[in-house]
């Protein structure tokens, strides 16, 4: 019997027991293999670049390493699945699944780059909300037509969004319309933050019990690692991509100024993609595979955790890390709309409980509209 290894498969027997019987070790496929080899070797040549004045290289394969590492957070927290179930799994690979963005967050605000912070929180919403939601529509619409889904968690995740992003425009409109709290919009912007983090918190026990915040749907798949090898790739995966952030981040300056981007461009649209490479891939797989219920909520999850837990926790970070400029909820207006108009299509998209590649290819398209108002930031 076939026993699978780290380099493929080989036939084994065992002198104990039965003659001929195998035992099935649990080790990386050869696929899964490769996956780690590809991240070893991305995060070495991130190395040596940074270590050069070759900022665009830099940039770009820093950016690559990063999409590599988030996919093994994604396939550590998938493993553990079965032991952990769903709302567990769906709270942890929310929190994993964030830690580039974190990582990267932290380090360009260090930077004094809050622009590029603020324009890529919202790009994270925005790119799931509409662009990744948009490809999992369109892949899945083709593959398997029309796709059915239960409406309720989408419904649940789409209107917390809508009330989280609320929440995130208000010090931006008290700015704009020149209300009292114009002149404390720091204050305003802590004291949003630390709400947003309580209803996060509040949030959590109801993912835990598999509420409606949690992934449903899907039939957990059978977990070929012991906890010890997704532990351990899920550490090395999340230290990894700490030091690539900062790699990242030092070389994202000379690069846009030499690739003529805008900061607010760069942070919407590639910072944002590269950091949210987990919910990019294992949704549209989702959708691909026709499980709806689960890679609906996946996305949607991932814009919504963003709003609940990643902006407020930059704001707060950004007063204990040595920013020379903290994060506030003070951002440009077209920004604003951006946001609430991602935040208000959400539960306009799955309110009839269906999908077709035609609202996929129309949801791509207002990202693409998007991300160009912004070019020439």
């Amino acid at each position: 019997m076939p026993r699978r290894t780290a380099f493929g498969t080989k036939r084994i027997h065992h002198s104990s027991g039965e003659p001929g019987r195998s035992r099935r070790r649990f080790l990386l496929s050869q696929a899964e293999s490769i996956k780690l080899a590809i991240a070893c070797v991305a995060l070495a040549f991130s190395f040596v670049l940074h270590q050069t004045s070759l900022t665009v290289p830099t940039f770009i394969v820093t950016a690559a390493c990063l999409a590599v590492l988030a996919t093994l957070v994604g396939d550590g927290t998938e493993q553990l699945s079965s032991r952990l179930g769903p709302g567990a799994t769906g709270v942890l690979q929310s929190a994993l699944g964030n830690l580039p963005e974190l990582f990267i967050g932290i380090f360009a605000l260090r930077a004094g780059l809050v622009g590029v912070v603020q324009a890529a929180l919202v790009g994270s919403i925005l790119g799931n909300s509409l662009l990744v939601l948009g490809l999992a529509f369109t892949v899945g619409g083709l593959r398997n037509g029309t796709q059915k889904f239960n409406v309720d968690a989408p419904r649940a995740i789409a209107t917390l969004t809508i009330l989280a992003v609320s929440a995130i425009a208000i010090p931006t409109l008290a700015g704009q319309f020149h209300t009292p709290a114009a002149s404390h919009v720091e204050a305003l912007s802590v004291a949003c933050a630390v709400v947003l983090l309580l209803v996060f918190a509040a949030g959590i026990p109801s993912s835990l019990r598999g509420g409606p915040t949690s992934f449903g749907g899907r039939d957990e798949l059978a977990s070929v690692w012991p906890v010890w090898l997704a532990v351990l790739v899920m550490i090395f995966a999340s230290v990894a991509a700490a030091f690539v952030s900062d790699w990242f981040v030092t070389a994202l300056m000379p690069a846009t100024a030499a690739l003529h981007l805008s900061q607010t461009f760069t942070g919407l649209v590639i910072v944002a993609l590269a950091g949210n490479a987990v919910e990019n891939v294992v949704g549209v797989q989702l959708m691909a595979r026709n499980e709806p219920n689960y890679g609906i909520s996946v996305i949607l999850n991932s814009s919504l955790q963003v709003a609940l837990g990643l902006i407020p926790a930059l704001v707060l970070l950004s007063y204990v890390i040595g920013a020379p400029i903290p994060l506030t909820l003070v951002l440009p207006p077209l920004l604003v709309a951006a946001l609430l108009l991602a935040a208000i299509l959400g539960p306009l998209i799955v309110y009839d409980g269906e999908s077709t590649w035609l609202e996929g290819i129309s949801l791509i398209g207002l990202y693409v509209i998007i991300a160009a108002g912004f070019w020439w930031g």
